[in-house]
């Protein structure tokens, strides 16, 4: 196949590995009109991904000079390792650099790595070391800090959360507007996206809630406690957590949990692993047995555990175990799934929170490639999507005064279906009003159903 003509642009991208996170990037990326070009050993890979999105395919190993050459490395923007081996990542992006003034990330997932990020980053001239279990663990663990919600995502340096949170029958939100919310709580927030009966809506002041919407909302760090504490619904961090599966993401959740105070039980079925394991977290339980067996389940306590986890290398075994868990006990559920098919159906199910790791990690890398691909000076701090890619929250840095600065946001002509979530000056995040401006040097986080934005000025119609 003939390399592609670069679009308009976009970068040359070079993706070495086709496994789950290598497919969800192409996926993303040829979306955002970017070239790209594969490299795998798998011939079959290569020629059902280069079919499907016509895009260049080779077949090699992606750590060699001639199969970088081949993939045309002397042009390329950017190289992205994201093959099942460590080693092999790094060293794909360590002969790039060598050969060619390309950037290069590469994912690294081995806990011994995974303290060395920083100094990896740094010596082998990195833009990038993402760990998908790792940021998976964070994840699971800022939501079992806040068990109400569903989901709980990050920005500003963690000075900002973004909550998404499920309104139960009852509850003193049902029948308000976002315009009345202040007589319900004294918590500066606002309400950025609601989803109800599939239909996702960026709401107005004039919306009124009901039950069963689930509502995403932007606060300060730890003012979302305060705000489910004025609704009177309980919030305590949980005290323990049983986890099924005892991989790297379950080695990750484990440690930070035990850090936290949190008393954690892993359930594992390889015994080596479980020795492992009791070395590496001594002040866990560590359990050697079947954790899809519900006799153990039950002798383990399932029952009256505070929030179970399920992190097993199985989509189907963890979606299982979750909906065991939920129907036998009032635990807090997380649920792992890496595939993304039958995601309706999925969806629909009474999974509680579900952490997808090949998200995280091609959600990282785009939010990167958006920024290198902007040629203005204002760039892309985080990105997430949200509702099953429905929906974007990005954070912005303002480097440069334009048409979106020093004018009352009421004043400008915004996007429909956008909404400006806050702005963080000097470290203080502010829930804005109409009469707040952006300025030069601040962050602002903006959610919108839109796609593709690359800077602050794509707010503007």
């Amino acid at each position: 196949m003939s390399k592609q003509k670069k679009p308009a642009g976009g970068l040359n991208i070079i993706i070495v590995g086709c496994g789950k996170v290598g497919t969800t990037l192409v996926e993303q990326l040829v979306k955002e009109g970017h070239d790209i070009t594969i490299v795998d050993k798998n011939a079959k890979k290569i020629q059902e991904l280069s079919s499907l999105y016509d895009i260049m395919g080779i077949v090699g190993n992606g750590a060699s000079f001639s199969v970088q050459q081949d993939a045309g490395i002397e042009n390329a923007d950017l190289i992205i390792a994201v093959t099942e081996s460590d080693e092999l990542n790094l060293l794909c992006c360590t002969l790039a650099k060598r050969v060619a003034k390309c950037s290069a990330i590469a994912r690294v997932r081995t806990p011994d790595y995974s303290k060395e990020i920083v100094y990896l980053r740094e010596k082998l001239g990195l833009a990038m070391v993402i760990n998908p279990e790792l940021e998976a663990s964070r994840e699971a663990s800022r939501i079992l800090c806040l068990p109400t919600a569903l989901e709980v995502n990050t920005f500003a340096n963690g000075q900002a959360e973004l909550i998404k949170y499920k309104i139960p029958e009852g509850n003193p939100l049902v029948g308000t507007t976002i315009a009345e919310l202040s007589r319900k709580t004294a918590t500066s927030l606002l309400i950025c996206v609601v989803e109800r009966e599939g239909e996702i809506y960026i709401p107005s002041g004039d919306f009124t809630m009901k039950k069963n919407d689930v509502i995403s909302f932007c606060t300060q760090r730890n003012f979302s406690r305060t705000f489910f504490e004025d609704l009177s619904v309980k919030t305590n961090q949980v005290k323990n957590t049983m986890i099924i599966g005892g991989g790297k993401a379950a080695y990750y959740l484990a440690k930070r949990l035990i850090g936290m105070g949190i008393n954690v039980k892993i359930i594992e079925n390889d015994r080596q692993r479980c020795e492992d394991l009791s070395v590496l977290l001594p002040k866990a339980i560590i359990i050697n047995g079947d954790g899809t067996d519900e006799e153990l389940l039950r002798e383990e306590g399932i029952e009256y555990a505070e929030s179970f986890v399920a992190l097993t290398g199985i989509d189907e075994e963890n979606i299982l175990l979750t909906l065991h868990a939920r129907q036998v006990s009032n635990a807090k559920t997380i649920t792992k799934i890496n595939r993304i098919n039958f995601k309706d159906v999925i969806s629909r199910l009474d999974l509680g929170s579900v952490v997808y790791p090949r998200y995280i990690t091609s959600e990282a890398i785009i939010a990167y490639v958006r920024a290198k691909n902007e040629s203005g000076d204002s760039n892309i701090e985080t990105l997430y999507h949200l509702f099953d890619h429905r929906v974007e929250a990005i954070e912005f840095k303002v480097d440069q005064e334009s048409e979106v600065t020093g004018t009352p946001l009421q004043a400008l002509d915004l996007k429909r279906h956008l909404l400006v979530a806050f702005i963080n000056r000097n470290g203080k995040i502010i829930i804005p009003s109409g009469q707040d401006t952006i300025e030069r040097g601040d962050t602002v986080m903006v959610v919108t159903t839109h796609t593709g934005f690359n800077d602050i000025t794509d707010i503007l119609k």
